[in-house]
């Protein structure tokens, strides 16, 4: 569970969240068809046509695809299957497998010249045009398995035609490149190949949300998809090896690369994302800002001529080994050193490499097991790229017990000219780390006060008694029964998937609320909590899940905003009490103690859940990360904002004190000492103010 904790560098501590896993070994166990655990859940859904696999990095989602493929194309009589990765790197992730050397009834086997991903060139339309016509080759020919890239498949499907791929199987690789916007051209695809309904569809992803607010797909297109999802909760808990994850952020001021020299630990496997050139953080040159990242680490000693990896001598006698993908000027070096990092027969050799310097490389897919520490310089594209970025750290290793990503962020200076574009990159650090505090936590099962044990659960000694805290675990996935006063339950069986399975994703729109995230860390003098859970998540859900009843809405805002405070107060609760009683909490029992702790207190009902600012925790650990100069700096330049009542929210309060006048029999009072009591009844004025000018523009236009 989280708790707070300090990342020991080389000069500096950095405050960090540190989740602790149990370690049952369970993800990495494989059974008598040589399927992991989350293969084995994925292939039990074969038969489906289309597929959604929602599984975190290094679990396994290539070989789970190809399992499902060979069934499909020898037992389902599907014509082909066609892998559809985003960057050529991916490509080698579906190179042949002899699967059936570990039980499975077919081998995987991807002919050299229909993986198009180690054909040279770019994917370009100009360029592009040979690797369109190999597709066409391929769709005529009696080949099984294809792989390209995302573009020339776009490219392709432009050119041919959404029927030209009947009968086949499309595998959408890192999937969250896919969105609804009508500018995304894979999204537009996508619907139409649902719409002909001719082809099948695996997508897999290890972030199905993504970083700009859009959906991934039409709420009536993801209803057609049977969904697989493999928690980052279950795949930690599931290791035999790495044990914790630390996720920090260090606030610096100047340059970044002064900055990187403080919380570069040579001694850890790291790999470092510097920023783009067009990045502010940037210094503008990418290949001085390398240069001053490696002179930090030690004595520059040359260039190894079999790697092209620098052998940097570091103060204490090591001889680093930096492989630098930043600088492009020497395309055969770079090559040289790419192929020195995919060797397979240096994939255990936990000494083939130390540190990797990248820009935009050594993400997504990218598989280094002994990688250690992943550090990133000011806030990436989004938060799926900061999801996959941690991913890179969060590989099982032999002897590898804790890994840790560090977000390196500009700190707002009252000096600087651009505070706000400083707070703006601050507030999406913190935002994806309360997301991934969320991911990293097991599952919760919600249900009204007094509703019953559930099967599996284990509620302690005195085990489950009506009116007392129930709270159970089930020792075998993790997850954690909490039973809450006033809970409204899900009527529909598409509420009741969203509350079973897509609350991180419901959690991940409001994280991404700048309001929400503004008001709820430097307005908290100001802001009602009950205007984050109830009116900011509220809108959220609603215009998230239109077609849900107005009981189901009200059902999954309530299990959401329960999943965040509950793993926030939880974590607030360690953090307060003793040094000594936190070090005891071991495994998935630390949160449990967390929430126990946080429940004796007060009985847990939705209204005190609703009341309940879901960022005091994140607050607490930047208060210790920050100087108070700069945090007043910050809560500073968020107040000064006006905040009045807009016309959607005013109507959501007026919804709001309906309900209120349903439960008491009054409206709200104006002039009540209760805080939120007199903002809903301000939001019925502010209404009907709105509803008379509405009035009296529409008198206006008919006179």
């Amino acid at each position: 569970m989280s708790e707070l904790g300090d990342t020991p560098t080389n000069t500096y501590t950095v405050p960090s969240v540190s989740i602790t896993t149990s370690r049952t070994g369970a993800s990495t166990k494989a059974n008598a068809l040589g399927m992991r655990s989350m293969q084995e859940r994925a292939y039990a859904k074969r038969g489906e046509q289309y597929l959604l696999i929602k599984s975190p990095p290094a679990s396994g989602k290539s070989r789970a695809l190809m399992f499902i493929a060979l069934d499909k194309l020898n037992n389902q009589g599907v014509q082909q299957a066609i892998i559809v990765v985003p960057e050529r790197s991916i490509g080698g992730s579906f190179a042949d497998e002899p699967l059936s050397q570990y039980g499975f009834y077919w081998d995987w086997q991807v002919a050299p010249q229909w993986n198009l991903c180690n054909a040279p060139g770019i994917d370009e339309p100009r360029v592009a045009k040979s690797k369109v016509d190999a597709v066409r080759q391929f769709l005529e020919s009696t080949e099984n398995a294809l792989v390209c890239t995302h573009a020339t498949f776009r490219f392709t499907v432009e050119e041919l035609g959404v029927e030209a791929f009947d009968n086949r199987l499309i595998a959408i690789d890192e999937f969250h490149h896919v969105s609804t916007n009508p500018d995304n051209v894979l999204g537009r695809q996508l619907g139409e190949f649902i719409a002909r309904d001719k082809v099948h569809v695996v997508a897999m992803t290890g972030s199905y949300f993504r970083g700009d607010s859009e959906a991934v797909l039409a709420p009536a297109d993801e209803a057609r998809f049977e969904t697989v999802t493999y928690t980052y909760y279950e795949q930690l808990n599931g290791y035999n090896w790495l044990k914790s994850l630390d996720i920090g952020y260090f606030f610096y001021t100047n340059r970044y690369v002064d900055a990187v020299a403080k919380v570069l630990d040579p001694a850890l496997k790291t790999i470092v994302h510097i920023p783009n050139v067009n990045a502010r953080e940037s210094l503008k040159d990418k290949e001085r800002e390398v240069n001053e990242i490696m002179h930090s680490l030690g004595e520059w000693k040359g260039i190894d001529p079999a790697t092209g990896f620098h052998q940097i001598l570091t103060k204490d006698g090591r001889m680093l080994k930096v492989a630098d993908l930043v600088d492009d000027s020497d395309l055969a070096g770079r090559s040289r050193v790419l192929s020195a990092l995919k060797d397979p027969a240096q994939k255990e050799n936990r000494d083939h490499v130390d540190i990797i310097i990248a820009l935009g490389m050594a993400k997504e897919g990218f598989d280094w097991i002994w990688c250690e520490h992943a550090l990133t310089i000011g806030y990436r594209s989004s938060l799926t790229e900061i999801v996959q970025i941690i991913g890179r750290a969060t590989r099982d290793a032999e002897g590898k017990e804790r890994a840790r990503f560090t977000n390196l962020i500009a700190e707002p200076a009252a000096e600087q000219f651009a505070v706000a574009e400083a707070v703006n990159d601050m507030l999406k650090a913190i935002s994806a780390s309360l997301l991934m505090e969320q991911v990293l936590a097991p599952r919760y099962e919600f249900t009204p006060k007094n509703s019953g044990p559930k099967e599996g659960f284990d509620y302690g000694e005195e085990g489950y008694k009506d009116g007392g805290h129930n709270i159970g675990v089930n020792k075998n996935t993790g997850q954690i029964h909490l039973e809450i006063n006033g809970l409204v339950t899900p009527q529909s069986a598409e509420a009741t998937r969203i509350c079973k399975e897509d609350l991180n994703e419901v959690v991940t729109s409001f994280l991404q609320d700048k309001t929400a995230l503004e008001r709820g860390l430097f307005d908290q003098e100001n802001i009602l909590p009950e205007e984050l859970t109830q009116l900011r998540m509220g809108k959220i859900v609603q215009e998230r899940y239109p077609d849900l009843s107005e009981i189901d809405q009200e059902a999954v805002r309530q299990h959401a905003i329960a999943a965040m405070n509950v793993t926030q107060q939880a974590k607030l609760a360690l953090v307060q009490a003793d040094a000594n009683d936190i070090g005891t909490a071991q495994g998935s029992t630390a949160l449990l103690d967390g929430v126990r702790k946080f429940i004796n207190v007060r009985d847990l009902d939705i209204d005190l859940i609703d009341r309940i600012n879901p960022f005091d925790a994140a607050y607490a650990v930047l208060a210790k990360t920050m100087d108070e100069k700069s945090l007043r700096q910050v809560q500073t330049s968020i107040a000064a904002k006006k905040v009045s009542i807009s016309e959607d929210e005013a109507r959501e309060l007026a919804k709001r004190a309906l309900l209120f006048k349903n439960e008491r029999g009054r409206l709200p009072d104006i002039n009540s000492s209760d805080a939120w009591e007199k903002r809903m009844a301000e939001g019925v004025a502010a209404f009907a103010r709105y509803r008379a000018q509405a009035k009296g523009a529409q008198r206006n236009n008919n006179g």
